[in-house]
């Protein structure tokens, strides 16, 4: 996996559409998901199916164990690339967000991603990128593009403009 590059990434710092090149990696994001976390989940999404905070229900449906729910999937994603993109970034569009397998309490997923395209379109920097989520188990959610925008730094005067 390539590393984003010197000062790029994280969420403390603004990525520019001038410092982006397809098949850039974003900052891999891991999201251990203990009993504590999938409850709070649950709650903040007001997703109150026992599937996502009871281990014996959710077994009872066929499910190995309680998992994580879609809205909670769907944060972990904003949360990766929104580390990425910088406060001044914007996400435009979320396509094949798919969910393969199940993400299980006790396990970790991680959300990784890279550049797949960089372009100009009315004046914005639209950057695509692929995003998946993966645990031991391989695969979980996507791969997917979540289409972004990020700010241009303007003709050497210092200033930043947004498409």
């Amino acid at each position: 996996m390539r590393e984003p590059a010197a000062g790029q990434g994280g969420p403390a710092s603004q990525r520019y559409f001038e410092d982006v090149e397809p098949g850039q990696d974003l900052a891999e994001v891991a999201f251990p998901l203990t009993v504590y976390r999938l409850v709070m989940a649950a709650g903040s999404t007001r997703d109150f199916n026992s599937i996502h905070h009871n281990s014996e229900y959710a077994r009872a449906t066929g499910a190995p164990d309680m998992y994580a729910n879609t809205s909670f999937l769907l944060g972990m994603w904003e949360r990766a690339v929104r580390d990425w993109i910088g406060c001044a970034g914007t996400i435009r569009a979320i396509r094949g967000f798919r969910m393969r397998q199940f993400n299980l309490v006790g396990d970790t997923t991680y959300v990784r991603g890279r550049v797949v395209s960089a372009g100009l379109q009315d004046g914005a920097g639209v950057v695509v990128l692929e995003v998946r989520s993966e645990n031991s188990a391989g695969v979980t959610v996507g791969p997917g593009q979540v289409e972004v925008t990020l700010p241009l730094r303007a003709a050497g005067d210092g200033r930043v403009t947004f498409g």
